[in-house]
């Protein structure tokens, strides 16, 4: 299982947002900033920062996904 942050794109999307105005709006860093487009783990300090500026709750920013399943030929290739 993996976090996604789509929700929060969507959101900054919707309120004509630009994520580094959003960024120092909400404090977090650039080095955040980066982790949360690429779906990297953030620390929930950095979540909860997020949820006061935009006045919401943690499940309107993030989803918990399934991790993709390995595909054949990785499988067969770690039986080998």
């Amino acid at each position: 299982m993996k976090l996604s942050y789509k929700k929060l794109w969507v959101m900054l999307v919707e309120r004509d947002m630009k994520k580094t105005e959003f960024a120092k709006r909400a404090k977090i860093s650039s080095a955040s900033l980066a982790k949360l487009g690429k779906g990297s783990n953030v620390t929930t300090d950095v979540l909860l920062r997020i949820c006061e500026e935009l006045k919401c709750d943690i499940s309107d920013i993030v989803e918990v996904v399934p991790d993709e399943p390995e595909s054949v030929n990785d499988s067969e290739s770690a039986i080998s």
